[in-house]
C-alpha cells in the first residue's frame, strides 16, 4: 500500500486497528501498573520513592525522546520507526514481567518507554496519510483518541484482577502477545511511508532528557532526603540549567527537536496545555488511588480494579460525543469543560478518606471519566488543524510529550506534596506515641498499609497513624491537583476565546495553503 495511492476500505480499517491497538497498549502501561504497585513493594521491598520509579521510569524516558522519535521517523520512514518502537516495547514488557529487583524493574520500564517514544509519533501521522478525506481524517481521530483515553482508563480496571489472580508480572506479560500481533498487522497493512532528510537534533536530546531526569530525580528524591541535601538542590539546579539551555537551543538550530514558534499559537498553546493538565492531575490520582485503596482501605486489588469501571464507562461514552461538540462547537466548549470537570472530580474526592464508602464517593469517579473523555479527541484535532501536513510528526510528538511530561511532573510534583505532608503528620503523631524520630523516615517510606513493606509488622496504633498520615497527604495532593487544573481551565477558556478560527475546521484551501507552507515561512499555524 503506497502512500500516494488510496488504500482500500478493508486495508484503511485494519490501518486503524493497527493503530488503535498499539495506542492502546501504550497509554494502557502507563497506569495498568499502578494496581500492582502494593505487590511490587511487597516482593522487591521497595517503598514509595522506589515504586515512583517504576512509574516514573516509563513516563520520564517517554517524555524525554519522543519528539526524537518524531524526528526519527521523518529521517527513517515513520512505519519503520514505528515498528522498531513497537519491537522495544514488546521487549521491554518481557523483561519487566522477568525482573527480580527493583533496579531491573525500572530499566525494563524505561525500555519500555523508549519504545513508545518510537511509536507514538508516528501514529498519528499515518493516520494522517491512510485517511485523507477531512470527514473520514476526524472519524478516524476520535477513534483513535477515544481508544488512548480508553486504555488510561481500562488499566486499573484489568490490573486488579490479573495482579491479585496472576500475580504483578501478568501486566507486563499482557503486552506482548498484543505486541506482537501488532508487528504483523503493521508489517501487512501500513503504508511505507517515504522518508524525507532531516538533521537529529542531538544537542537537544541530550539536554531535554538529562534536565527533566535531574528534574524528577529532585521532586522525588526531596521528600525523603530532605530539600536541602546536597544532592537533591545540585540536581535541582542542574534542572533550571539544562532545561534553560534547551529551550535557547531549540531556538537556534535550523531543525529543531521541539518547534518553538509553534507556541507563538494562542489555540495550540490552550489544546495542548489541556492535555499536560489533564495528564498532571489525573496521573498523580491514577498513581495514588491503589495505594490509597489497598494499603489503607485494605480492598484486594481486583476490587480496586473495578472501583475504576465508572471512570472507564464515562470516556467511552464522553469520547465520541466529544468528537461531536468539535465538529459542532470547535474545541472551546468540550476542552474547558473537559478540564474543569477532572478539577472538580478530583476535589470532590479530596474529601473522602479511610472512613469512606465507595458509593459516596463515585460520583467523583464518573465526573472524573466524563472530564478526561472531554479532553482527548479536541486536543488531537486541534492541533492537526492549527500545522500543516508537512508538521504533523512533530506535532503528534509535541502532543505526547508534553501529556507525558504533565504524568511525569504530576506524579513527581503531586507525589512530593503527598509525602512532604505524610511526613510532617506522621512525625507528629508518631511522637505522641513515644516512637523515635529515627524511625519516622523508614516508617513514611514505606507504602502506606497492610500489604506491603515494613508497614505490614507494625503495631496497631503505629499502623493507625501511619494510614491516617498517608490520607491527610493524599488529600492535599487532590486538592493541590484540582487546584492546578481550575487554573488551566480558565486559561484554556481564554486562549480559546482569542481563536476564534478555529472554531470551525480549516476550508479546502486553508488546509491546501497548510500543505503548501514552506519551511522558511515559520512553523506551519494556519493563519487566523
Amino acid at each position: 500500500m503506497k502512500e500516494s495511492g488510496g488504500p482500500g476500505a478493508r486495508r484503511k480499517r485494519l490501518a486503524l486497528v493497527t493503530l488503535c491497538v498499539t495506542m492502546f497498549m501504550s497509554m494502557l502501561d502507563n497506569v495498568i501498573v499502578n494496581n500492582a504497585l502494593p505487590r511490587i513493594g511487597q516482593d522487591l521491598d521497595a517503598g514509595i520513592s522506589g515504586l515512583q520509579w517504576v512509574a516514573e521510569g516509563y513516563s520520564l524516558v517517554y517524555a524525554a525522546l519522543v519528539l526524537t522519535g518524531g524526528a526519527l521517523g521523518d529521517r527513517y520512514g515513520r512505519t519503520r520507526v514505528f515498528r522498531l518502537g513497537l519491537a522495544l516495547f514488546t521487549a521491554g514488557s518481557a523483561a519487566a514481567a522477568l525482573a527480580g529487583t527493583i533496579e531491573v524493574l525500572v530499566a525494563a520500564r524505561m525500555l519500555q518507554g523508549v519504545g513508545a517514544a518510537l511509536l507514538t509519533p508516528g501514529s498519528l501521522a499515518i493516520l494522517r496519510t491512510v485517511f485523507t478525506g477531512e470527514r473520514e481524517r476526524a472519524r478516524a481521530i476520535g477513534t483513535w483518541s477515544g481508544v488512548s483515553a480508553l486504555g488510561l482508563s481500562v488499566g486499573p480496571v484489568l490490573g486488579g484482577p490479573m495482579v491479585e489472580h496472576l500475580g504483578w508480572a501478568s501486566v507486563f506479560w499482557i503486552n506482548v502477545p498484543i505486541g506482537v500481533a501488532g508487528l504483523v498487522l503493521a508489517a501487512r497493512v501500513l503504508p511505507d511511508i517515504p522518508a524525507r532528510p532531516r538533521r537529529i537534533d542531538l544537542g537537544g536530546l541530550a539536554l531535554s532528557a538529562a534536565g527533566l531526569g535531574a528534574l524528577v530525580y529532585a521532586l522525588i528524591e526531596g521528600p525523603s532526603r530532605g530539600w536541602t541535601d546536597t544532592r537533591v538542590l545540585a540536581c535541582g539546579a542542574a534542572a533550571a540549567v539544562l532545561l534553560a539551555a534547551f529551550l535557547v537551543l531549540e531556538l537556534r538550530v535550523p531543525q529543531p527537536m521541539l518547534e518553538l514558534r509553534l507556541f507563538r499559537d494562542g489555540a495550540l498553546n490552550a489544546a495542548l496545555l489541556s492535555g499536560f493538565m489533564v495528564s498532571f492531575g489525573m496521573f498523580g490520582a491514577l498513581f495514588f488511588l491503589p495505594l490509597l485503596m489497598q494499603g489503607v482501605l485494605g480492598w484486594a486489588p481486583s476490587d480496586a480494579g473495578y472501583a475504576g469501571l465508572p471512570m472507564t464507562a464515562m470516556i467511552v461514552f464522553a469520547a465520541p460525543l466529544s468528537s461531536r461538540l468539535t465538529s459542532a462547537y470547535g474545541p472551546r466548549l468540550p476542552l474547558v469543560l473537559g478540564v474543569s470537570l477532572c478539577a472538580v472530580g478530583l476535589f470532590g474526592l479530596s474529601f473522602h478518606g479511610e472512613r469512606a464508602h465507595y458509593v459516596e464517593y463515585l460520583w467523583t469517579l464518573f465526573t472524573m471519566g466524563l472530564g478526561m473523555g472531554m479532553t482527548f479527541t479536541p486536543v488531537s484535532i486541534a492541533v492537526l488543524q492549527r500545522v500543516s501536513p508537512a508538521q504533523t510528526g512533530m506535532a503528534s510528538a509535541t502532543i505526547n510529550t508534553l501529556r507525558e511530561l504533565g504524568g511525569v511532573l504530576g506524579i513527581a510534583v503531586l507525589g512530593a506534596v503527598l509525602t512532604n505532608r505524610m511526613t510532617d503528620t506522621l512525625t507528629a503523631s508518631l511522637h505522641r506515641l513515644g516512637v523515635p524520630a529515627g524511625a519516622v523516615g523508614p516508617i513514611a517510606d514505606a507504602p502506606a498499609g497492610r500489604g506491603t513493606g515494613a508497614a505490614g509488622a507494625l503495631p496497631a496504633p503505629v499502623q493507625a497513624a501511619v494510614d491516617g498520615a498517608f490520607v491527610d497527604g493524599v488529600h492535599l495532593a487532590l486538592r493541590c491537583g484540582a487546584g492546578a487544573l481550575a487554573v488551566a481551565a480558565v486559561l484554556v477558556a481564554l486562549l480559546l476565546g482569542r481563536a476564534r478560527s478555529l472554531a470551525a475546521p480549516p476550508t479546502g484551501e486553508d488546509a491546501h495553503a497548510g500543505a503548501e507552507h514552506s519551511p522558511a515561512d515559520g512553523p506551519g499555524v494556519h493563519a487566523r
